[in-house]
C-alpha cells in the first residue's frame, strides 16, 4: 500500500507539470481530467515512466503523457537527436536528416513536428510529401548523403500505437556509439520548454516521386531472372498493403520488374490507421491475410503478397501440392529467398568465394545448411536489422552481400538499403515464382525440395503477452528464473548447449565447458540446443509488452511422403516443449 501511495504521488507530480503553459490547451484539459478522476488508473499509466527513447528509437501507445506517443514526447526524442546531430557533425558546412512516415494516425502530424523542431535547430530537412515505406527512408539517407533520418512508424503493431525510429548516415538505425549518445541527449529534455518547435521553413525540402524512381531503378539492378520473368510476366500475383505505405510502391516496382497481372485487394488498398479490415495489420496474422487469399481463390491466383503498414516486413500464402491455399512464415520465406538468391548467383557465375548471408540468432538453422553446401559464408546476429547492416557496413569493400533476413518476416536482397525491405522482397519472391514455373515447379514443391535436400524443420514463435507494469515485472522474473534454474532437458532430449547472450558466455552439458559467444554487445536472450537438434530462444520483445519463444525442431525426410508424418512429429513434439518450458 505504501509504495502505490508513493507511486501515486509521483504520478501526479509529474502529470502537474503538463499544466504548464508550454503545453498546448487540448493536452492541458487531457491531464487535468486524468487528476480530477478518481480512479487513477489511466493517469498511472501514461505518466508512471517516460516513453524510453531505446536503441531502437520510440514505440508506444499514443496519448497523453510522459509513457505516451505524443507531440512532446517525440518533440524530446527529435530536439535530443538534433543536438546530439549538432554535437557529431559539428565540422560540416550542412547537416541533412530524412524525415518519412507510414499511414497511421498522427504519423503525419508527429513527422511535420519533428521537421520543424530539426530546421528549428538550423538541420535541412527532406521531408517526403507523403507516406513511404521505411527502406526508401534509409535509400533515400544513403542517396542524399544525409547524416541522420527518422520515419514515424509503430510497424506492424496494432491501431493504438505510433512509433520512431532513427537512423544514421549509413542508413541503418543506430548502434553504438550513436544510438546511447542520442539516448543521453533525449533524457536531458525535461519538458516542453527545451524543444524547440518553432520552424525555419527554409530548411525543409519536400520530396517524392524523383527519390521513388532512383530507387525503382535501383531495386531493378537486383533482378536475377529477367528472362524468366518476360516468360511469365501474366503470373497472377495478389497483393495487399494492408491500407500501407506498400501501396505506394509495391505495385510500381513489380511493374518495373516484368509483372503485368497484379491482382489488387481494393478494401485494403485504402491507406489507414485505423486499418478498418483487420484488428492487426501483421502479415503474420492469418486474419491480417484472409482477404488476399480469398481474392486469390477468386481469381485463381498463383501467389498472394503482404507488406505491413511500413512496408519492412512480408508475408505470403502459396498453393500447396493439393492446390489449397496456405501462409508461410517467416523462416519458410527466409529460406526460399536465400535458396533462390544463391541459387542464382551461382548459376550465373557470380558466386566468386567472398560471399555471405546475415541471419539472426533466432532464425532457422537450415538457412546455415544451404549457404555452407555452395561456400557461402554466414553471420549470425542479435534480432533486429540493424545488427544486418552493421555487417553489411563492416565487409563493405571486402565482401559482398548476397541477402539477409529474420524469421518476423524482414529480409534484404539489396545492400543500398540498410533495412529489412518488402519492396524488394516481394519483387524476388515473384521473381523466383517465374523462376520456380520455368523448372516446372511451384514455390511450395520449391519450399519441399528445400527440405529434402536440407533437412526438414518446422519453427513456431509463442508470445506471451503482458501488459502494463506488472505484465513487465513478470517477464522479468520470468527471464530471472530461466537463468537462475536452467533446463537441463526439454521434451525428452538433453540440452546440450545454452547460450546466454546477457553475459556473452555460453556452457556446454556434455563437457560443462564455459564458452565465450563473440557478439558486439549483450542482449538478453537465453537459447537452449538440445541432442535431438532442437533449438530454443527466449527473449522479451524490444517493441511490445511481450516475452518471445522461438522454437525450432528438426526431423530427417528422404521422401515427399516423408515430410508430412515430419510435421506430424514436430507439431508434437512442439506441445512438449511447451509443457517443458511452463507456457
Amino acid at each position: 500500500m505504501e509504495e502505490y501511495v508513493t507511486l501515486l504521488e509521483t504520478v501526479r507530480k509529474k502529470a502537474r507539470v503538463w499544466l504548464g503553459k508550454e503545453y498546448d490547451r487540448e493536452t492541458r484539459e487531457r491531464v487535468r481530467s486524468m487528476l480530477d478522476r478518481e480512479d487513477p488508473a489511466e493517469l498511472i499509466e501514461s505518466f508512471y515512466k517516460d516513453l524510453e527513447f531505446g536503441t531502437g528509437g520510440l514505440r508506444g501507445i499514443m496519448g497523453v503523457g510522459t509513457n505516451r506517443m505524443n507531440s512532446y514526447t517525440v518533440g524530446a526524442a527529435t530536439q535530443g537527436l538534433a543536438n546530439y546531430l549538432r554535437k557529431e557533425f559539428a565540422g560540416l558546412p550542412e547537416i541533412k536528416v530524412v524525415i518519412g512516415h507510414d499511414c497511421r494516425n498522427n504519423s503525419r502530424l508527429f513527422a511535420e513536428i519533428s521537421a520543424n523542431i530539426f530546421s528549428a535547430n538550423g538541420i535541412k530537412v527532406y521531408l517526403f510529401d507523403d507516406l513511404r515505406p521505411t527502406p526508401e527512408v534509409s535509400y533515400a539517407i544513403r542517396k542524399l548523403g544525409c547524416q541522420s533520418g527518422i520515419i514515424l512508424t509503430a510497424s506492424h503493431n496494432p491501431k493504438e500505437y505510433n512509433g520512431y525510429k532513427a537512423y544514421w548516415d549509413d542508413g541503418a538505425q543506430m548502434i553504438a556509439p550513436h544510438d546511447k549518445n542520442t539516448i543521453a541527449e533525449v533524457n536531458r529534455i525535461r519538458s516542453a520548454g527545451d524543444i524547440r518547435f518553432k520552424a525555419k521553413k527554409e530548411w525543409i525540402e519536400i520530396i517524392g516521386s524523383e527519390i521513388d524512381e532512383l530507387y525503382i531503378s535501383d531495386l531493378k539492378t537486383i533482378s536475377l531472372s529477367p528472362e524468366a520473368i518476360r516468360r511469365h510476366h501474366d503470373l497472377k500475383i495478389v497483393y495487399t498493403p494492408i491500407h500501407g505505405s506498400g501501396v505506394r510502391l509495391v505495385p510500381v516496382a513489380l511493374e518495373a520488374f516484368g509483372f503485368t497481372n497484379l491482382i489488387h485487394v481494393p478494401e485494403q488498398d485504402v491507406v489507414s490507421g485505423d486499418f478498418p479490415t483487420v484488428l492487426s495489420p501483421n502479415p503474420e496474422e492469418p486474419a491480417a491475410m484472409a482477404l488476399a487469399v480469398e481474392r486469390a481463390r477468386e481469381t485463381d491466383a498463383e501467389l498472394v503478397l503482404a507488406s505491413d503498414p511500413d512496408a519492412d516486413r512480408v508475408g505470403m500464402a502459396v498453393k500447396d501440392n493439393a492446390g489449397e491455399w496456405t501462409l508461410l512464415n517467416g523462416n519458410q520465406t527466409a529460406l526460399l529467398l536465400v535458396y533462390y538468391l544463391i541459387t542464382r548467383w551461382n548459376e550465373t557465375g557470380r558466386l566468386q568465394g567472398r560471399e555471405y548471408i546475415v541471419k539472426t540468432i533466432v532464425t532457422t538453422e537450415t538457412v546455415r545448411a544451404i549457404a555452407e553446401q555452395h561456400g557461402v559464408e554466414i553471420y549470425d546476429v542479435y534480432t533486429g536489422f540493424k545488427w544486418i547492416a552493421d555487417i553489411i557496413r563492416r565487409q563493405e569493400g571486402k565482401k559482398t552481400f548476397i541477402g539477409g533476413g529474420e524469421e518476423s518476416y524482414g529480409f534484404l536482397c539489396e545492400d543500398f538499403v540498410r533495412d529489412k525491405d518488402a519492396v524488394s522482397a516481394c519483387c524476388i519472391l515473384a521473381e523466383a515464382a517465374a523462376w520456380a514455373r520455368d523448372n516446372g515447379k511451384t514455390l511450395y514443391r520449391l519450399l519441399q525440395d528445400i527440405y529434402l535436400a536440407y533437412g526438414y524443420s518446422k519453427e513456431v514463435n509463442i508470445s506471451v503477452v503482458k501488459q502494463g507494469k506488472s505484465g513487465a515485472e513478470e517477464i522479468e522474473a520470468m527471464m530471472k528464473n530461466y537463468r537462475e534454474h536452467p533446463l537441463t532437458e526439454i521434451a525428452g532430449s538433453k540440452v546440450t548447449l545454452l547460450h546466454d547472450y546477457a553475459s556473452l558466455k555460453g556452457y556446454g552439458f556434455t563437457d560443462g565447458e564455459t564458452f565465450s559467444l563473440h557478439l558486439p554487445t549483450t542482449s538478453n536472450v537465453l537459447q537452449y540446443y538440445t541432442e535431438d537438434g532442437t533449438k530454443i530462444s527466449i527473449r522479451p520483445s524490444g517493441t511490445e509488452p511481450k516475452i518471445k519463444f522461438y522454437v525450432e525442431v528438426h526431423r530427417d525426410v528422404k521422401t515427399e511422403e516423408d515430410l508430412a508424418a515430419a510435421e506430424a512429429a514436430a507439431l508434437r513434439q512442439i506441445e512438449q516443449i511447451k509443457c517443458s518450458l511452463g507456457i
